[in-house]
């Protein structure tokens, strides 16, 4: 092959990798930085259920469980599913129940379990759950404020049966705190975009709420019982709809969590949430899988054509600068609904280690991994 064939194929390449990477911005990631909520007006609130799965977790449900019983609405209740708790969990939560009459307790004891990870408990709590919209959350996450359940169901307009949220990590010095909350807010950038251009494919289990008889309707976590991780990403890319998904970006109805204290802690957590990718819908892993195979062929080709002196250098160049000009508006504008304005000046640096990140975790996506809920 001629050297002009090669550089004409590095070229078409470029192009066409650059071409998805804009229409991703322009189509895909656009929606979430322009969008506005609507006015609930007097909209009538649903009593709720919100459900916690807890295993081990007697510190984080003292810090973190009375932020939620103290929620301003006006008719919840807390379930609190205790997986076989050998730590002081099932004390205090006993203790507590005798003065708040929301909170509600129930236990896996020594079940014989049909089914892996988080999802037996946590079809328990929905069993339990006296009310038809449920709100998830998990032990080591606390609501940003006690607006936060008034906020998630407001999204609840006429035929939506799913509510999306934000879940984010507390801010910390270091730089592996940025990376944990980079790589959170990108991906809720993504999947809140999708969820607006009418393709739901997740949520996180931190901050999430849909309506009960869309679980038992579904038949729950029953295609994927066996599956530790993905009670709430694999159900979502099960259930949602265009019609039947909604967004709630407001920050008062964000939920916060700890971070990882260390890389290896880190990698592990990724590498566990990303196991369930290859489980998604067909239409959910092309569109997935073209985003990080484009990102990758446009820095790559983008150096061999420079490289190799290819007379359309300039087309090159102009791409690179609307791709910039384009992801910081977008990213930076999204960056800072979600609550990380700080993060804005990070964007092109963490968009280069994306790269790495890819490959680093490539395998957890694309290869049958056994992980559990602990």
């Amino acid at each position: 092959m001629s050297d002009s064939i090669i550089l004409s194929t590095v070229f078409y390449i470029f192009c066409g990798a650059a071409f998805l990477q804009i229409s991703y911005l322009l189509f895909i990631h656009l929606r979430l930085a322009r969008y506005r909520e609507k006015d609930a007006g007097t909209q009538e609130l649903p009593p709720v259920s919100i459900i916690i799965c807890a295993r081990n977790e007697d510190t984080n449900l003292k810090n973190n469980l009375p932020k939620i019983l103290a929620q301003d609405y006006p008719n919840f209740e807390v379930i609190v599913v205790d997986d076989n708790s050998e730590d002081g969990t099932t004390e205090y939560l006993f203790f507590l129940a005798q003065k708040e009459p929301r909170l509600k307790r129930t236990s896996t004891k020594n079940s014989n379990r049909m089914m892996a990870g988080k999802k037996f408990p946590l079809t328990l709590g929905l069993k339990a759950a006296a009310y038809e919209t449920v709100l998830l959350t998990d032990a080591d996450c606390y609501p940003a404020s006690n607006q936060w359940l008034k906020q998630m169901m407001r999204a609840y307009a006429p035929g939506k049966e799913i509510v999306l949220g934000y879940g984010a990590y507390a801010k910390q010095d270091g730089s592996l705190n940025r990376r944990i909350r980079y790589e959170t807010v990108h991906s809720a950038i993504n999947y809140l975009s999708f969820a607006l251009a009418g393709i739901p494919y997740m949520g996180v289990g931190r901050n999430l709420s849909y309506k009960k008889h869309l679980f038992f309707q579904s038949n729950g976590f029953f295609d994927h019982r066996d599956i530790p991780s993905g009670d709430d990403d694999l159900f979502i890319n099960k259930v949602a709809r265009r019609r039947n998904s909604g967004i709630m970006i407001n920050p008062d109805a964000f939920t916060i969590s700890e971070p990882k204290e260390t890389w290896e802690d880190w990698r592990e957590q990724k590498t566990r949430h990303l196991s369930t990718a290859r489980f998604y819908r067909f239409r959910h892993k092309i569109w997935l899988g073209l985003q990080p195979i484009s990102h990758i062929l446009f820095w790559f080709s983008s150096i061999a054509v420079v490289a190799m002196l290819h007379p359309w250098w300039y087309v090159v160049a102009g791409a690179w600068l609307l791709r910039i000009v384009l992801q910081r508006y977008i990213y930076g504008t999204s960056m800072r609904k979600l609550g990380e304005p700080d993060l804005v000046k990070y964007i092109e640096w963490y968009d280069f280690l994306q790269l790495f990140y890819y490959f680093r975790f490539a395998k957890a996506a694309l290869v049958k991994s056994k992980y559990r809920w602990d």
